[in-house]
């Protein structure tokens, strides 16, 4: 493939899902023109998030309480809106996904149901460099339960000289853990160097030694290809506001599997929106849990979040995610030409690629090691228009989105790159 501006152009005049960048808002108090490269950390604004948010507050200025039983989407039923549309994007059946709470709320409710240790399994097997926030959940749910964090959480790093997890050394470290693992808890894809972890063969081999499975697809969903159900995962949560452009703070998302969701007698906490609808407002004691992830609710929709959310997934519904991660495959070849020509033709500084290469084990994150003053070039970066993101101490984090971002993007991008790298002192 020709990695030329011209062959750009092309592959946009080619691109299917190219009318969809439209339908996206591209910040417009930034420099201009604004590249766009943090889907990973807060995707970018629909153009029909403000029509569905002002619907609900028209509903709510019209109708007040009773916006709950009228208007267009009704409140009392407003998660009902989300299960199908979730599921597709995870691979799961509707009754395994439920929207609600955020992303670290939803882990913590997980694991008092799926980390249920003793005194001879209770070992949680995680990635090294995992993000703060799952760290910080499996620390103080192992303190809870009474075990030193040193001795209960297991980290797993690459091995000596190497960016990347291997998956033969997670299934080893699994087989290791044997009779005192209770349960694997890892990134779908990790924050930090993009890698996508293969989530099928770990539950399957944590299922072996008697663990559960679960995972954090923060980097994930909207990302790349998810079978949940088929993989058989116990269980999964992620956030909204990333690859799912549902704003800051959106609402997060669950998935459990059904033999643990259809069976009341999984331990839960519990709150009236998860108890049997039928009886709901019956106000009685007792709780009869809704067959399967709902009946993990806590409390009613979230109406104004979820709106912000609506709007995202009905256009994940009109562009169909296998299209976008199609796209979003042929940018990563692209992209990855273009970054190789950079360093092929720049003197005096350098950069490697911390995330994998190969298709099955990234999502559309570039991770990249700047060699000497990597601040300064991203910086540089940022005042030409470039919205990337630095993480401590020489890492540039990007991702193209499929969604909204174009192959010109990339290659303007790459010449972008070259002349900081070059000028950058």
């Amino acid at each position: 493939m020709d990695h030329t501006l011209e062959q750009a152009k092309r592959l946009d005049a080619e691109d299917k899902l190219g009318p969809f960048r439209d339908k996206f808002i591209i910040p417009r108090k930034l420099p201009s023109p604004c590249i766009y490269f943090t889907g990973n950390s807060l995707g970018l604004q629909p153009v029909l998030t403000r029509e569905y948010l002002n619907q609900e507050l028209e509903a709510w200025a019209d109708y007040g309480v009773e916006g709950h039983f009228l208007g267009r989407h009704p409140w009392f039923h407003y998660h009902k809106l989300f299960p199908e549309k979730i599921a597709k994007l995870v691979g799961a059946q509707v009754d395994e996904v439920v929207v609600m709470n955020t992303l670290t709320a939803n882990l913590h409710f997980l694991m008092v149901s799926f980390y249920r240790p003793n005194s001879s399994r209770y070992r949680i097997l995680t990635e090294g460099g995992n993000f703060p926030s799952d760290y910080y959940a499996l620390e103080t749910q192992a303190k809870f339960h009474g075990f030193d964090f040193e001795d209960a959480v297991l980290e797993l790093f690459p091995r000596e000289g190497e960016d990347h997890l291997r998956t033969e050394d997670i299934l080893q470290a699994i087989m290791d853990c044997g009779d005192s693992l209770a349960l694997v808890m890892m990134s779908g894809v990790n924050y930090y160097t993009g890698q996508k972890f293969q989530m099928e063969e770990i539950t399957r081999t944590a299922h072996s030694v008697g663990a559960l499975a679960g995972f954090d697809l923060a980097h994930a969903i909207g990302n790349v290809e998810l079978k949940l159900h088929e993989w058989n995962v116990d269980f999964a949560v992620w956030c909204s506001y990333k690859y799912l452009n549902s704003g800051p703070g959106g609402p997060g998302g669950l998935y459990i599997h059904e033999r643990h969701g259809n069976d009341p007698e999984t331990p839960r906490f519990a709150g009236w929106w998860g108890h049997d609808e039928e009886e709901r407002f019956q106000m009685k004691k007792g709780y009869i849990p809704m067959k399967g992830a709902p009946g993990w609710q806590l409390s009613n929709a979230q109406v104004f979040g979820m709106a912000a959310h609506l709007a995202s997934l009905d256009l994940f519904e009109e562009a169909g995610i296998e299209n976008l991660i199609d796209k979003s495959k042929k940018m990563i070849a692209f992209l990855n030409g273009l970054l190789e020509n950079v360093n092929l033709s720049v003197n005096g500084n350098s950069f490697k690629v911390l995330t994998p290469e190969g298709v099955d084990d990234r999502g559309c994150q570039f991770s990249m090691v700047i060699e000497k003053n990597g601040k300064k070039v991203f910086e540089y970066l940022s005042k030409e228009g470039v919205v990337a993101d630095w993480r401590e101490p020489d890492v540039i984090r990007i991702a193209p989105v499929p969604f909204y971002n174009t192959f010109q993007d990339l290659y303007m991008f790459s010449q972008l790159f070259k002349k900081a790298l070059e000028d950058v002192n």
